[in-house]
């Protein structure tokens, strides 16, 4: 047995453990620091998308398990408002150790329930503790504001938590990307309402499990589970939830919007994307080829900053997509447990449908399928990497987010042409280009409609910096102290030095009101 043979079979006995110990038993909420039924009794099925067999009961919550959460949240956020930030910075510091200790556990149950390939998934689980490290040690200055001096008044401003918010993570990589939300509402002060995709639940117990147990008090983290038309729809609507922080797909973003008009609530999307990645002559090609292959094919081609178009300079576009091709070909899509793969499943039924409808859609709009274009095996919601050659911009497959392991590849003649391409879209989250001239590097940069462009590499985030689209791609920024402004209001006080003059009104002599003038 090779050694990935052997790592593979241990995943799979942690996994068939963890089966036993804790999803048999169902998944259930957890409110007000107790795991609790949903008030109706309702449940629904998880599936593991490798063959889409039953993994776990989930209780289903509606607006009286969404009531009872933010009831919760909002008595919590009396107390845990006043907790000083060095003692937020402690206990966030003990989430962080939790999720490195049970890390491989997070790791087997996520790839289990999303066919994320484990390769990632390790990272991924490493990655939410660092999360919770960085807003852990920004805790204690959360609050700090400006000194702002007037002639005659000290001006200083403050940020102040602004109360219970909803959180509402997604499918793809949902134990990361809940604590890169829930983290720095929790060092702002703020309580949370966690509802998680109903396509992917199980890791959400897991960071309720390690928060609870690192000692966070009862009713700062409720989570509910849940679909969105009803539980969703409950908490974007609820008076007592402040703000909404939601990562999904745009249409979604929009509903919430409406939702939580009537109730005035703040809100901070991460959406949907058609990112491009330029490629011009002048580039290192081999470098921008590593680059092109892992922003699509990696996750499953299942993330938002996925450079899902590939717009490459015509010079060198049949060379540089052939190069692709060799490369899609020999990916390794199969089981998410073996250390091996390097694509596994997509997550859902569902969505296995909808990326398979592109394939069509390919040929319908003249494209051609350079690689991939079909499932693999009978059974589970697996795809070949798929590369399109031959594509305009106005093609759907070039317009829409199919979200997984599909690359549509543009040429164009000259900056210009590629500049007025990449922005030929309704998104704008990321954006990649690839050259060796500083001075276009620069100017492409500042005319590119994206929140966030990388030069010469792929995504590789710096925790202090923005994160977020513009377009139909978000509103807002997490990162650094971007979340801060999210999830704190800034207020000003102004104090008076005593040398300011007031303007006097009502010292002269009063007017005689309702008197008659004299000979009436």
């Amino acid at each position: 047995m090779t050694q990935a043979n052997a790592a593979a079979a241990a995943n799979h006995d942690l996994v068939q453990q963890l089966r036993d110990s804790r999803l048999n038993n169902g998944l259930k909420h957890f409110i007000g620091g107790q795991w609790v039924d949903g008030q109706a009794g309702k449940t629904f099925d998880t599936h593991s998308p490798v063959d889409n067999a039953f993994l776990a009961k989930v209780a289903e919550g509606d607006a009286q398990d969404i009531d009872r959460a933010a009831r919760a949240a909002h008595d919590a956020f009396q107390t845990w408002r006043e907790v000083s930030g060095a003692e937020r910075r402690k206990i966030l510091h003990r989430v962080a150790d939790l999720i490195e200790k049970r890390s491989q556990e997070i790791a087997v149950l996520e790839s289990t329930d999303t066919g994320q390939a484990i390769r990632f998934m390790k990272s991924a689980a490493a990655r939410g503790a660092e999360n919770f490290r960085f807003y852990a040690d920004r805790a204690p200055a959360a609050q700090d504001g400006q000194s702002l001096p007037a002639p005659g008044f000290i001006n200083y401003s403050m940020r102040q938590p602004i109360g219970p918010v909803g959180v509402i993570t997604p499918w793809n990589t949902p134990f990361m990307l809940s604590t890169w939300k829930i983290a720095p509402a929790l060092a702002a002060g703020c309580t949370v309402v966690h509802k998680p995709a109903e396509w992917s639940p199980v890791s959400a117990t897991l960071l309720a499990e390690i928060m609870d147990e690192a000692g966070l008090p009862k009713g700062v983290h409720n989570l509910v589970h849940g679909f969105g038309e009803s539980a969703g729809k409950a908490l974007t609507e609820h008076p007592l939830i402040k703000a909404i922080a939601f990562v999904g797909e745009t249409t979604t973003g929009s509903h919430i919007m409406r939702q939580g008009a009537d109730t005035l609530k703040r809100v901070h999307f991460e959406l949907g994307g058609k990112n491009p990645v330029v490629v011009f002559d002048d580039a290192d090609l081999d470098k921008a080829l590593d680059a092109v292959v892992f922003m699509i094919y990696s996750l499953n081609g299942e993330r938002c900053t996925s450079s899902s178009r590939v717009l490459i300079q015509e010079g060198i576009y049949d060379e540089f997509t052939r190069r692709i091709a060799e490369r899609a070909a020999k990916i390794r899509v199969g089981d998410p447990l073996d250390p091996d793969t390097e694509i596994g499943p997509l997550a859902h039924p569902r969505h296995f449908d909808k990326v398979m409808s592109y394939f069509d859609k390919a040929k319908e709009e003249g494209a051609t399928i350079a690689e991939g274009g079909v499932r693999v095996g009978d059974s589970g919601n697996f795809v070949r990497p798929t590369l399109f050659t031959g594509a305009r911009n106005d093609m759907r497959i070039a317009q829409e987010e199919i979200f997984g392991p599909v690359l549509t590849a543009i040429p164009f003649a000259d900056e210009a042409d590629a500049l007025a391409l990449a922005n030929d879209v309704k998104y704008g989250l990321a954006g990649y280009l690839w050259t060796n001239d500083v001075t276009r590097a620069h100017r492409f940069a500042h005319g590119l409609e994206a929140g966030m462009i990388w030069v010469n590499s792929e995504n590789v985030r710096h925790l202090p910096t923005p994160f977020g689209g513009v377009k139909n791609s978000g509103i807002g920024r997490d990162g650094g102290d971007y979340s801060f402004e999210f999830y704190m209001e800034t207020k000003n006080i102004a104090i008076s030095l005593g040398t300011h003059k007031t303007a006097r009104l009502g010292v002269g002599q009063a007017p005689a009101v309702g008197q008659k003038e004299a000979g009436e």
